[in-house]
């Protein structure tokens, strides 16, 4: 099945704001962060797994992947 472009990027931004918000940072902190820490890069590779996962699953799985990238959020 093919992914349109627009749901996807509406649900990056819908990620970005659920992270900037457990971490009580501003959405464009939280992105900051994300695209310096390869988080950006690993929803949009692993899409139609994250998709599918609550907004609490895949901002744990995006804390872990970029702690492993050198981030320190925990």
């Amino acid at each position: 099945m093919e992914v349109r472009l627009e749901d996807k990027v509406a649900y990056i931004i819908a990620v970005v704001n659920e992270f900037a918000d457990k971490f009580s940072l501003n959405s464009q902190q939280a992105y900051r962060y994300l695209e310096r820490f390869k988080g950006i890069d690993f929803v949009d590779e692993f899409y139609n797994v994250e998709h599918t996962q609550s907004f609490e699953g895949v901002v744990e799985d995006l804390t872990l992947y970029c702690r492993k990238n050198g981030g320190k959020l925990a």
